[in-house]
Parts: C-alpha cells; sequence; structure tokens
C-alpha cells in the first residue's frame, strides 16, 4: 500500500510515497498517478469542483457548435466513431452524441464515467462509457475510430510517448486527433508573482511528479499528481507517432488588469494551454515510447 495524507479534504501523496516512486522507476510512477489522479478526480466530482461539470441544456440545442468552436471539424459527424479520450465527466461525449458520432468515453475517474452514463440516460443518448488510462487502451481496436478528442489531461501521466502510441493505433489513417495540454511553462512557473513578475520555478527536464501547491489555483488541479511534457514530448513526439500536426491555437484567457495572482492575470504573462490539430498519416509510428532518435522522412 501507498502512503497517503487527506488534508481539508483533498488526498495528497506523502513525501514518503513520492520518493519510493521515484526510486522504483517508470511503472511505479505510473501506477502512483494512475491510482491517486482516478481517487483525485473522483473526489472532484463529489464536490462539484472546477472541470467537472456536464453539458448545459443551451449546449444540447446545437451540439456540433459547441464541441466546435474552433472550427476544426469538418463535415458532419453522422456514424463516425469518436473515442472521447480521459474526457469524462458528462460534457463532451453525450455532446459528440447528440451531434450524431458514435461514442467511446474513456476516463481514469468511475465518477466521471458515472456522469457520462447518466446525461446520456438522461438524452436518450447511446454511447460507450470505459474506466481506464490515455496511455493502455488496449479494450480497443486497432484502427477503430475516425476522431479522438481530448481535454487538457495529459499532464497527469509521466510518459507522453505512450499516449500518443496508443491513440495512433486506435486512430485509422486520415483520422483527426483534436488535443488539448498544458504548456511546459505553465506548470514550470510560480503560482502567484514575485516583484518583478513570474518565475520560472520549476525544472524543464525534471521527471516528477510536480511538488504539490499550498493553496487553490485555476491552473493546478488541487491535490493531482501533474508532469511537465517539454515541447520536443508535444510536439515532435507527435509527429513521430504517425501524425501531421494541421494546425496549433493558444487559447487567450489573459487579462492584464485582473487581480495579480488570479488565473486571467497570469494567464497574461504564462499562456496555460495549447490546442492542436492533427491527423494520422499513412506511414508506421515508430513506437516512440521505446525508441531513442529521431527518424526523418
Amino acid at each position: 500500500m501507498v502512503p497517503v495524507v487527506k488534508t481539508a479534504g483533498t488526498i495528497l501523496f506523502s513525501n514518503q510515497a513520492l520518493g519510493q516512486a521515484r526510486r522504483r522507476g517508470y511503472n511505479a510512477r505510473v501506477d502512483l498517478a494512475q491510482d491517486h489522479n482516478r481517487r483525485v478526480w473522483d473526489e472532484r466530482v463529489q464536490q462539484g469542483r472546477l472541470h467537472t461539470r456536464t453539458a448545459r441544456e443551451e449546449e444540447f440545442e446545437n451540439p456540433l457548435k459547441a464541441i466546435n468552436g474552433r472550427g476544426w471539424i469538418t463535415g458532419g459527424l453522422d456514424g463516425k466513431q469518436v473515442l472521447c479520450l480521459a474526457g469524462g465527466g458528462g460534457l463532451q461525449a453525450p455532446l459528440y452524441a447528440a451531434a450524431g458520432a458514435v461514442v467511446t468515453v474513456v476516463d481514469i475517474s468511475p465518477e466521471m464515467i458515472e456522469q457520462d452514463k447518466r446525461v446520456a440516460n438522461e438524452r436518450g443518448l447511446k454511447l460507450t462509457a470505459l474506466v481506464g488510462s490515455m496511455d493502455d487502451l488496449s479494450m480497443l481496436a486497432n484502427a477503430s475510430f475516425d476522431l479522438v478528442s481530448q481535454p487538457v489531461s495529459t499532464c497527469y501521466v509521466p510518459n507522453l510517448a505512450k499516449v500518443y502510441d496508443e491513440i495512433a493505433r486506435v486512430l485509422r489513417v486520415g483520422g483527426q486527433y483534436l488535443s488539448q495540454h498544458k504548456q511546459p511553462t505553465n506548470l514550470q512557473a510560480a503560482p502567484t508573482p514575485f516583484p518583478s513578475g513570474y518565475a520560472v520555478t520549476q525544472s524543464y527536464y525534471d521527471k516528477g511528479p510536480l511538488p504539490p501547491l499550498q493553496g487553490d489555483f485555476e491552473h493546478r488541479e488541487k491535490g493531482a499528481l501533474e508532469f511537465v511534457h517539454r515541447w520536443e514530448e508535444l510536439i515532435g513526439g507527435l509527429c513521430r507517432a504517425g501524425f501531421m500536426i494541421e494546425d496549433l491555437a493558444e487559447p487567450n484567457h489573459g487579462n492584464a488588469g485582473a487581480e495579480p495572482g488570479s488565473f486571467r492575470h497570469r494567464s497574461h504573462y504564462v499562456p496555460p494551454y495549447v490546442a492542436i490539430k492533427a491527423r494520422r498519416v499513412d506511414m508506421p509510428a515508430l513506437g516512440q515510447a521505446r525508441a531513442t532518435g529521431i527518424l526523418s522522412p
């Protein structure tokens, strides 16, 4: 058993447990992150915290518009096989189903999955809801999806390459992978400003997990174990997994006039997220989770 500490309703791993996981290597970090983040997100659902809301009535009036704010989904979704990866909670998956897609949703949190089932039942929608980790999709067949949609979530796993390899495996050639990620600097920078601004206090090359923050901050989910992924991993890793990047966007959440230390003020100086539009191309994935070099066509 891994020792945990529960403080003010939030589950935290002890420093001893984190140290043990680092010494035991990659598999221990994976097990630690999965078990811990599952409990954290279950708790967040029970408390009705940020990023656990279900889809609103007005979003169901035009579900395709609600999920396609950037216009990256071309054509209709009728009959398309869609995977909402790490996308539980009753928001994305029911909206994709309402737009006509055949939806499978995979999430590490049973509570988030239950929200998908509840919303689908209330709306008379069909979807397949599975509890699982984004870096192990062994329950899904090769080349079985036309589109994979993934909200901000890759920060919760230590090895992004394994996630990309699994997505490349289950996505058909020509299929789209639409994802959002936390930018590295967002996780490296201090949550509140120093007199000279928001300082970068965390190593770019640390294998993590990041040390916990004291207090509530919108750019970090309190209690969750998170990992910094470098741009080489986020962008280069996606190409090495067999994808072509078609577009990239940085959602603007900043406001220079907001209260210093608030999410809006910090986001004016430290952009929190990046959204990537990618397409599976007809080339073998490099199995980059085990690769040591970059190959060029």
